[in-house]
């Protein structure tokens, strides 16, 4: 039963990724000019968003029981599918900045997983759990890492509090940074605005 009755609703397709890749490319991205690096920066922050912003579509849709884990987690896998795909060559700068983009997301949609399988521990305490991934890379031990980052996302879409202060934890140069990063997108959205919730499912309806 992954489906209640509810109507078909495309939440992310490769066309709509796809257009983000040709925004990139038409932006000329380069680290080496300051000023285009700073404002089509942007395009790679809204790109990241859009993806959150449809998989929390997916957690709404979860949690008014419209669809259950099984169902949750094949759209979850058809959206990864598409934004985890490796994206031909553009540039070395923005190649290097879709990487990271992609790096985010994975561990985004890890938690998203641990989220609809319930499988993450709600009573952790997230500061302490961010602290153990900083020593769980330093370690090199990025598998450990990665989970316990997935599990602070998974506490965050259901419910808990993300402080911003758990940003400065971690060294900014480092890939579990980038990992909380992705969590931190989570909790912006959530917080931003609920309309995600009330999304209508029939605009992508299939005939």
């Amino acid at each position: 039963m992954a489906e209640k009755n509810m109507p078909y609703y495309e939440f992310y397709s490769k066309a709509r990724w796809d257009n983000w890749i040709s925004q990139i490319k038409e932006a000329g991205f380069s680290l080496e000019d300051e000023e285009k690096a700073e404002k089509s920066a942007m395009i790679f922050v809204n790109m990241a968003d859009d993806v959150i912003l449809s998989c929390l579509k997916v957690a709404a849709r979860f949690e008014k029981g419209a669809t259950d884990a099984e169902g949750a987690l094949d759209i979850l896998g058809t959206i990864q599918d598409i934004v985890l795909e490796e994206v031909p060559p553009i540039s070395e700068d923005a190649d290097i900045m879709i990487m990271s983009v992609q790096d985010s997301l994975n561990c985004s949609m890890a938690a998203f997983e641990a989220y609809f399988l319930e499988d993450y521990d709600k009573k952790a305490d997230i500061k302490k759990l961010i602290k153990e991934a900083g020593a769980a890379e330093v370690a090199e031990d990025m598998d450990t890492a990665f989970m316990i980052i997935a599990n602070v996302g998974a506490m965050v879409i259901g419910g808990e509090p993300f402080d911003e202060e758990y940003l400065t934890i971690l060294p900014e140069e480092s890939i579990v940074a980038e990992w909380l990063d992705g969590i931190d997108s989570i909790a912006a959205a959530m917080v931003g605005s609920d309309s995600y919730k009330n999304f209508d499912e029939v605009d992508d309806e299939k005939d």
